[in-house]
This record gives C-alpha cells, sequence and structure tokens, in this order.
C-alpha cells in the first residue's frame, strides 16, 4: 500500500517515506504478523525495551542513514552535527532553532501544534468520529468520560499524524491556560494508514494523554497525544495552571510515529478550506507547527461570555 499526502506549500500529491515500510505490511497484512502483533508488538513491554534501547550510546550509529534516508534538513536542528547527540532517541526529539518553525501569532489564527500530516472535521458527531473512511470512533471511548464527549458534539476534530521524519515536539496552538494532564492506558498500535485501515476505533485502543486547554482566542479545547508502536514515552513539558503563549512547546514524543489531536467545541473555529477539501477527498494535508490551518470563528465579545460562564 502506498501513502499519498498532498503538500500544501506546492498542492502536490506526494509519496510518503514509510520507515518500516516491509514491516508494517507484514504485521498488519498477513495472519502469522497480526498474531505477533496481538500476543507481543502491541503491548507496553515490546514498546518499552525498544524506547529504552534507544537511550544507549549505541543507537547513535542509525542517525546518519536515518537523515539521509529520510532527507531531514539538519540546518533546522539547534545541534546540526549528529555526532551532536548521545543516542537516537536525544536527537529524535531535537529541538529546533525558533527560525526553523515561526508562528503565526495574530490572535484569529488557529495553528497547527505539531509537524505532520493533518485531516480535519468539522460538525462531528460524537458516537461517529471518522478514523479514516470506513472506520468510526465515538469520544465516549475515547476520552471515557461522558460529559466532555457532549461537550464536543458538533465540534471539530483536527488529527495531526506524525512521520519518523517529522520534528517530535508539540506545542499550543493559541494563548491560554493548560490543566493537569489525563493519562489513559492503552495498547500501542502504529497510527501508520495501514494500521488505521485495519484496526477499528484505534485511538481508543492506544495509550493517550488528555489536556484540558482554556484557549484565549478558541474556548475551551481539548488537546490528546496518542502513542504508537515503538514509542517510548510521551513527555510533557508544561507546567499545569500556569499560563502559555502560542506556540510554546506542550512536551515531545521519544522514538516513533504518532498522533496529535485537537478537539474544539462548536462554532469557535473554521478550518481553512484547502485541509477541510483534502480531507474530503481522502488526503492529508502535509503542515509545519506554528503553520496557520484555521480561523477563529466569533466574536470576542461572545467568547469573553462563554469563557465566564465556563
Amino acid at each position: 500500500m502506498e501513502i499519498y499526502y498532498i503538500d500544501r506549500k506546492s498542492g502536490q500529491k506526494v509519496r510518503e517515506v514509510v520507515v518500516g515500510d516491509n514491516y508494517l505490511k507484514w504485521m498488519y497484512g498477513t495472519s502469522i504478523g497480526r498474531t505477533a502483533l496481538e500476543l507481543l508488538i502491541k503491548r507496553k513491554i515490546f514498546s518499552e525495551i525498544y524506547g529504552r534501547l534507544q537511550e544507549l550510546p549505541f543507537s547513535c550509529r542509525k542517525i546518519n542513514s536515518f537523515v539521509d534516508k529520510l532527507s531531514l534538513d539538519m540546518k533546522e536542528a539547534e545541534r546540526e552535527k549528529p555526532k551532536d547527540y548521545k543516542s537516537f532517541n536525544d536527537f529524535f526529539a531535537r529541538k529546533l532553532k525558533a527560525e526553523a518553525r515561526p508562528v503565526s501569532m495574530n490572535d484569529d489564527t488557529l495553528i497547527s501544534p505539531a509537524d505532520g500530516r493533518v485531516l480535519a472535521f468539522e460538525n462531528i458527531d460524537k458516537e461517529r468520529v471518522i478514523q479514516v473512511k470506513g472506520f468510526t470512533y465515538n469520544l465516549l471511548s475515547l476520552f471515557n468520560d461522558r460529559e466532555l464527549a457532549q461537550e464536543y458534539e458538533g465540534g471539530t476534530c483536527v488529527v495531526v499524524r506524525l512521520c519518523p521524519a517529522d520534528y517530535h515536539r508539540f506545542h499550543f496552538p493559541d494563548n491560554g491556560l493548560p490543566y493537569k494532564h489525563k493519562h489513559i492506558k492503552g495498547h500501542y498500535y502504529s497510527v501508520n494508514p495501514i494500521s488505521l485501515q485495519r484496526i477499528a476505533e484505534l485511538y481508543c485502543q492506544n495509550k493517550r494523554e488528555i489536556t484540558l486547554f482554556r484557549a484565549d482566542n478558541f474556548g475551551q479545547m481539548l488537546l490528546m497525544e496518542v502513542g504508537a508502536t515503538c514509542v517510548g514515552s510521551i513527555i510533557q513539558t508544561f507546567d499545569p495552571k500556569k499560563s502559555v503563549v502560542k506556540g510554546e512547546e506542550k512536551g515531545y514524543f521519544k522514538f516513533g510515529g504518532s498522533t496529535v489531536i485537537m478537539f474544539i467545541k462548536s462554532g469557535f473555529a473554521k478550518i481553512d478550506d484547502d485541509i477541510l477539501g483534502n480531507t474530503h477527498k481522502g488526503f492529508e494535508t502535509k503542515v509545519n507547527m506554528g503553520e496557520g490551518i484555521g480561523k477563529k470563528n466569533i466574536s470576542k465579545e461572545y467568547l469573553k461570555l462563554i469563557q465566564k460562564k465556563g
């Protein structure tokens, strides 16, 4: 299975370079692979052990080949030379220079919280949120909270899928106040489209962390990070109940591709037409952290009233 996405800058359809492509096809496309997946690979211990190996000094040996295979621009990184990293995980969660990811600071602009490939859905049904064509999930199973699920009925869902080639730190999409994150235990299925088309309610089954975020310009939002195969950890670096600035770091993933999902209440945001159009056609749109992906959809006066009541 080949995976294509839309490069937003050029508007062209691009074939994705998938790390471990043959491995994923074996794991999700063969009976032996699916057996191994269910008995071992989806379990916490497998990803924990793999993650710990990426912390060891010998793991540095694969950095150069990883950079070459995925054509990574190391000039964006604060530490440009592979030899300056103490392990593969140190490299994988590398910080970038501020100028490499300019943040759109206009109050009316909703930014992407991470580098990745975006799908966006407006006016969502809490009982049937789209995972991919043919698969849906419900918000109660995802949040483990009936009241929260009801609050986002008719709202907006933005899914940012991070590939191994992407910058793996995630950030706040607006100025505001974050609260303590909630950890939900789960499995470690891959979040690649290959697995999303084969595993029902995948996001509801995987490990995930949820943060309630009271955004200054987009109301109460729910920010979620979803773990995946070989993701050693989801690291949160923010301080709960301490105000943050748009684009400020929230945390990072250790090794592996993963996903950041934003839920916005009904009436607060309008996602850009190109992203919605690509999603409707079945294509993700490649964006960078800090890039505008939507606009504020209500008046400042109404927003202040809602926040005061909330």
